[in-house]
């Protein structure tokens, strides 16, 4: 898998490389160059951040009306 470098540095790293290691928007990641000289990409922390879903998730309650639960989990305020 192929990438451009912008020129700020900058690469975007390949959707299939960022599902298999867990990462995405907000996750931070580290450089290690390796014995060889080949550099390799570790994620730091837990991975991908949870999603505003997974925090909601169990969380609805009795006595809500479907429009309550609804605004919940889009984020209406």
């Amino acid at each position: 898998m192929g990438t451009t470098v912008t020129s700020k540095g900058q690469v975007t790293i390949p959707k299939a490389v960022r599902d298999f290691l867990g990462i995405g928007p907000g996750s931070k990641v580290e450089f290690q160059r390796v014995k060889d000289g080949s550099v390799i990409v570790v994620p730091l922390g837990e991975g991908q951040p949870e999603s505003r879903f997974a925090r909601l998730r169990g969380h609805a309650g009795a006595g809500m009306t479907t429009d309550e639960i609804m605004a919940l989990t889009r984020g209406d305020d």
